[in-house]
């Protein structure tokens, strides 16, 4: 089992905003599991949302005035007959803290208070929310989370993609229609961070190495590209003359059993070589060595992987990661692989 600690690692890793000093006292705490971290770090990011002041944006409003306020809607007025009450019907923009960001994040706060967390947080989340009392709630399975950030509403990029976590990954719809509530990220959540995670990690504690999430290109033997889908890497470490391109996996099994017999999982290994052998025929000329990796999280089955094949002249491996240990481990684990790559 993952350490909720590492959680926050992790998250502090794909979103640097965490690793300024005002998320710093959030290292320090304990977490019973990742909804009360996800708690907390909105506590503190909010706490400071509200401290600034809380993000406005001009909102289109129709509401019936004693007086005439921006446009009014003369049909509307007549129709609801509040002329003769000496009034109209207008349209007006609001400069309102009802925006959508805080709107996802009031709907997330609320979430949070019905799911296990502490009390103290809880408190907190029930003191912030005083400050929300003009947002409305959203309905969380219609959710527009793609939104736009400008230097000035920046702060809330990491928020939302909290709130994103929380509402995606800790909230599941049975099919009966009910809320489940659950105290760790889903899979498919995990397998981004995880992969994330171990991108920026590179990027910030390994400068010298140069790392990317790059495209594959199809090594073809005419022009004709149609319907053949994109190779992404997930992490691409390149120094001097050598490339190791790896494949982040975060399943629940990372061994698959056919005829009773435990194997890597077929659609992984066929994955990692196709990238290696087409990034290999690409960069034929440069005198390139390319190699793969399937780098694993490492779950309680009894058997782990860790092996390494030669595949027509490329070198593939198949390697786990510990996310149960102290960082300081997951660390020397991760150095291991770029301190290989520089032999």
């Amino acid at each position: 089992m993952i350490l909720v600690k590492n959680i926050y690692y992790m998250l502090a890793y794909a979103f640097k905003v965490l690793q300024e000093k005002n998320y710093k006292r959030i290292e320090t705490e304990e977490f019973e599991n990742a909804a009360d971290l996800c708690a907390a770090i909105l506590i503190k990011g909010v706490s400071n949302l509200v401290k600034e002041g809380l993000g406005r944006e001009y909102i289109s409003k129709k509401e019936v005035l004693s007086g005439i306020k921006g446009k009014m809607d003369i049909s509307e007025s007549i129709k609801s007959m509040s002329l003769y009450n000496q009034k109209a019907v207008c349209e007006y923009d609001d400069f309102s803290i009802n925006t959508y960001k805080n709107r996802i994040i009031k709907t997330t706060m609320i979430k949070l208070l019905h799911m296990d967390i502490s009390k103290t947080r809880k408190k907190e989340i029930k003191r912030l929310l005083a400050y929300f009392e003009e947002v409305q709630e959203l309905d969380i399975h219609s959710i527009q989370w793609k939104q736009n950030y400008t230097r000035n509403n920046k702060t809330y990029e990491l928020l939302i993609n909290i709130c994103n976590l929380v509402i995606k990954g800790l909230i599941f719809s049975n099919q009966q229609g009910n809320t489940k509530l659950v105290s760790y990220f889903d899979e498919q959540r995990m397998c981004r961070l995880y992969e994330k995670f171990i991108l920026e990690y590179y990027k910030k504690e390994h400068p010298e190495v140069k790392t990317q999430a790059s495209q594959v290109k199809w090594q073809l033997d005419d022009e004709n590209d149609e319907f053949l889908p994109k190779m992404q890497s997930d992490i691409t470490l390149s120094y001097k003359n050598k490339v190791l391109i790896i494949d982040a996996k975060y399943y629940q099994n990372n061994l698959q059993t056919q005829y009773e017999k435990k194997t890597i999982h077929s659609n992984n290994l066929y994955q990692i070589f196709t990238y290696v052998k087409n990034t290999d025929y690409q960069l034929k000329n440069e005198n390139k060595e390319v190699s793969g990796m399937l780098l694993y999280a490492q779950t309680n089955q009894e058997i782990q992987p860790n092996q390494t094949y030669k595949m027509s002249g490329n070198t593939i491996q198949v390697r786990t990661l510990d996310l149960s240990k102290d960082f300081k481990e997951i660390r020397e684990q991760l150095d291991s692989i770029v301190d290989k790559l520089k032999k």
